[in-house]
């Protein structure tokens, strides 16, 4: 089945919208405290369950309207889920922090596996939308596995030694710009490996 197209301004919002909810939530609310069936609740770990429904349901209305998610979609949405329960469960914001951790040096380790193998994972993921020569899709995935490790440290030092709001902040806003700025920078950079289109009349 062809995947449906939407307005990419509105796919946007569904994609980075339940995280700027969560850091607007948890501005809200991060100096309250809450009592739900006896046991105290800071707002940092209200505002990480109300986060987990939040993005189920844009995931479902981005599934709804494309008719499918990206394998790193689903991945996130597990880890979030998973390490949000164990939030809850112990009471204990550290889970949610661990998380981004994990998600990064899982991508890592996963490329990594690939490398290892004389394989990009990268490039079967990738593509369709970047044709690029078998040279340049191993050096993008190097160069990708070694920046998602990099975040991936980056995040256990800052959660273990930093206060919850610089986490927060930096959770929402400075590693997503990082990633992005890394990722159009390294394409940039790739452009003579570039396979350009035979029926590209500026070929």
């Amino acid at each position: 089945m062809a995947e449906k197209t939407i307005n990419p301004v509105l796919k946007q919002v569904l994609e980075l919208g339940p995280t700027l909810a969560f850091f607007l939530i948890y501005l809200r609310i991060k100096d309250d405290n809450f009592t739900i069936a006896g046991t105290e609740y800071t707002g940092f770990i209200i505002a990480a369950l109300i986060f987990v429904p939040i993005l189920l349901l844009a995931m479902g209305i981005l599934w709804a309207l494309i008719g499918k998610l990206s394998r790193m979609q689903v991945f996130t949405a597990f880890m979030v889920i998973f390490f949000g329960g164990l939030t809850a469960y112990f009471n204990d914001e550290r889970f949610f922090k661990m998380k981004t951790t994990i998600v990064y040096g899982s991508m890592g380790v996963l490329l990594g596996v690939g490398l290892l193998r004389g394989q990009s994972y990268l490039q079967y993921v990738m593509e369709e939308f970047l044709p690029m020569r078998q040279e340049g899709w191993m050096i993008f995935t190097r160069r990708l596995c070694y920046m998602f490790f990099a975040l991936a440290l980056a995040n256990e030092v800052i959660w273990r030694t930093q206060s919850t709001d610089l986490w927060v902040k930096l959770e929402t806003f400075a590693f997503p710009v990082v990633l992005f700025v890394f990722l159009w920078v390294q394409i940039i950079g790739l452009q003579k490996y570039l396979i350009e289109d035979p029926q590209d009349p500026k070929a």
